[in-house]
């Protein structure tokens, strides 16, 4: 694909049905998957088609559109279905919550009786689906605030490490870790990413590269365990990395892998930022040590490129996450602004302060 193709959407919702690209084939396949059932979008959550926190939550509120349809007893059933997916990015809970909110909402506006005889479903559905669509939308404009608020911590020329995939491909808009890459160069700044491959399911380089490549910045793919000889030569600046769950004293879980460049820049004294939305922020735990980490397949582990490279009698540990303690975090960029220690002070200050969407014109977004 050329740079001068646009990023094709992860998510899309298109005459009642919901249509997810297939991270799994980037960047060399480019196909949707049909979800045509709450089902078929917790299946897509469980096998990575559709994956990164943000982008999770997002999919899981139209699943509970498609639940809808066999009505509010359906619905609860897929809210208890898509809540088993993925237990570690708290957006996924984040967002279900608000879908039974909305339920919720529309139900105590009518009785039983009204349900049977006078409210035909397709009301109900139509609440839900403006509320997921207002939850996408909500994620597309604060991006756009992260990315404005991130791209002040990037001198003019920069390199910069970042880690997995916190672009568009995980957010449904321009990304959070990597919107800031991309808005800093159309800002002018002089930006060099490298890339960790991130090790089983290589999100950094089959989906990172591919979407700095394609915006056109200068991207470099390294492996995992290259990142300390290349800190150690002076070659990075900053580190950038997204966030799947943080806790309220700013302890951070994310792809696993992290926590091992949040220790080496601790010893390079270079800084590590980590870039969310408050969505991201679990308001009921108060440090990371709660944080539930998810452990895949083995088999993720155990083969590479889709060949087996070690026997199955040798044992595997395939934790998905990890957890960064708040010591080694340099700052949490938010929609409200970049967040730095003591992170229980301005945490609880963020999560109940006004968004600015003006900064979004003031910036030059369209």
């Amino acid at each position: 694909m050329p740079m001068s193709a646009s990023m094709p959407d992860p998510i899309k919702w298109d005459d009642g049905f919901l249509y997810l690209l297939d991270q799994r084939k980037i960047p060399f396949e480019i196909t949707y998957v049909k979800c045509a059932n709450c089902t078929d979008v917790a299946k897509a959550i469980e096998k990575m088609i559709v994956r990164g926190a943000p982008a999770i939550g997002i999919a899981a509120a139209y699943g509970v559109v498609l639940a809808s349809e066999g009505g509010p007893q359906e619905i609860q059933r897929g809210i208890e279905r898509l809540s088993r997916t993925r237990p570690t990015a708290v957006n996924l809970f984040w967002a279900l919550k608000k879908m039974e909110n909305a339920v919720s909402s529309f139900l105590d506006e009518t009785t039983e009786d009204d349900w049977d005889a006078h409210v035909p479903k397709k009301l109900l559905k139509d609440k839900l689906l403006i509320t997921a669509q207002g939850i996408h939308e909500e994620e597309r404009q604060i991006e756009k605030l992260i990315a404005f608020y991130g791209q002040s911590i990037l001198p003019q020329k920069c390199r910069v490490l970042t880690h997995c995939n916190a672009g568009g491909l995980a957010t449904g808009g321009i990304g959070t870790a990597l919107g800031i890459l991309k808005i800093a160069q159309k800002m002018g700044k002089e930006i060099q990413v490298y890339c960790d491959e991130t090790r089983p399911l290589l999100q950094g380089a089959r989906l990172s590269s591919w979407e700095l490549w394609i915006e056109g910045l200068e991207v470099i793919v390294i492996c995992d365990d290259m990142a300390a000889f290349l800190m150690k030569k002076g070659a990075v600046d900053l580190v950038i990395v997204g966030a799947d769950r943080i806790a309220l004293n700013g302890d951070t879980a994310n792809k696993i892998g992290t926590y091992n460049l949040a220790v080496l820049c601790k010893y390079h004294d270079i800084p590590l930022y980590v870039a969310a939305p408050r969505s991201t922020i679990d308001i009921d735990l108060t440090d990371g040590e709660a944080i539930p980490i998810e452990e895949r397949n083995p088999d993720e582990v155990r083969t590479f490129g889709g060949i087996k490279i070690f026997p199955d009698d040798i044992s595997v540990w395939n934790p998905a996450f990890d957890v960064t303690p708040n010591g080694l975090i340099s700052g949490i960029i938010t929609e409200v602004g970049i967040l730095k220690k003591p992170y229980e002070e301005s945490i609880a200050k963020a999560m109940v302060a006004s968004v600015n969407f003006k900064d979004i014109q003031r910036a030059g977004f369209e």
